[in-house]
């Protein structure tokens, strides 16, 4: 993967823009409440002015009947030169439906912090065609406006990786996790379960390479299309994935596995990190990566905190990074941000 442009820093004071470029819940009547939370968390804690988009409260049904105006959304942020990055509020499943509003010169031309995870993917797959570093991790209404209040870890990794230029170094795993929770609860009422840390489940050695990936679904809507990355991309790099059971079949993890196998991802990558696996799981990828792939050579790594979980660390998609298996250590070799 070649190397991108890396946006300005974040600094108290400046002003973030939250939108809602996929799904729209943060606007619906129930869910506003959680949005509104998470605006100022992100005030409080980082002490950055926060706005929104243009149509990013305009609800689920507007925004899902409007591709465009999601679209429209993201250039005017990065237009406005007062404007210094770009908070997604959730995921959602159809971000891919954008691609024909977007003007990648735009991008390009006006570089700036874009962070969100799960169909996030898109986008930042979007800002790596366009030459642009972007940020896989927190989402404002979650785990950003997480109840209680926003766990340490999340908070660190933001700090470090979006609000700092220094080298991010060795992402230690974190203490403990939770399930996303969508209730209204309080902090003494959220289950937290010990983190075991991370395991290596094949591979050997030290390996480096640029960051790629996200989450499998977003990554298969968009294959055939001009900026999904070409093989020569996936070339010497450090893929991260969420593998997963979608819709709870380890069956359709197997068929998402065939499909970015077959674009390209996984023949000449140096090493694979995944979110948090189970036993089952766990079986199939090393059965896919012996028996279809031949890559029993590959370092694989899990139980990263990128996932579908809280908390979540900050991933600088295009940032050169390390495996390390005897030591079963992740690093990122450099800063996240100028």
């Amino acid at each position: 993967m070649k190397q991108l442009i890396k946006p300005n820093k974040l600094n108290v004071g400046d002003t973030v823009a939250t939108i809602s470029i996929s799904g729209g819940r943060a606007g619906d009547d129930d869910l506003l409440w959680r949005y509104l939370l998470g605006k100022k968390r992100l005030q409080n804690v980082f002490g950055i002015n926060v706005i929104e988009t243009p149509n990013a409260l305009k609800g689920t049904d507007f925004l899902y009947k409007n591709p465009k105006a999601r679209a429209e959304d993201l250039m005017w942020a990065l237009k406005n030169p007062n404007i210094k990055g770009i908070i997604a509020n959730m995921g959602g499943d159809d971000s891919a439906r954008l691609l024909p509003y977007i003007d990648f010169d735009v991008i390009h031309d006006n570089p700036k912090v874009l962070m969100g995870y799960s169909d996030i993917t898109t986008l930042t797959i979007y800002f790596a065609y366009a030459g642009v570093m972007s940020y896989y991790g927190a989402n404002v209404l979650t785990p950003i406006a997480q109840p209680g209040s926003i766990d340490s870890y999340t908070e660190k990794s933001m700090h470090k990786t979006i609000f700092a230029n220094e080298i991010i170094g060795e992402v230690l795993p974190c203490g403990k996790f939770t399930k996303i929770e969508w209730q209204d609860k309080r902090s003494e009422e959220i289950e937290w379960t010990t983190n075991t840390g991370y395991e290596l489940i094949q591979g050997t050695g030290t390996v480096k390479g640029r960051l790629i990936g996200g989450s499998g679904g977003p990554l298969r809507q968009i294959m055939g299309t001009f900026v999904y990355p070409k093989e020569s991309e996936w070339k010497d790099s450090i893929v991260f994935l969420e593998a997963y059971s979608p819709y709870n079949s380890v069956l359709a993890g197997l068929h998402e596995l065939r499909a970015l196998n077959a674009s390209g991802v996984f023949c000449s990558a140096k090493g694979l990190i995944t979110t948090n696996l189970n036993k089952e799981e766990k079986e199939m990828l090393l059965r896919f990566l012996k028996y279809e792939v031949e890559r029993e050579d590959m370092p694989v790594l899990t139980n990263i905190d990128f996932g579908h979980r809280t908390p979540m660390t900050v991933l600088p998609v295009g940032a050169m990074a390390e495996i390390n298996c005897e030591k079963q250590t992740f690093s990122i070799l450099e800063s996240g941000v100028s």
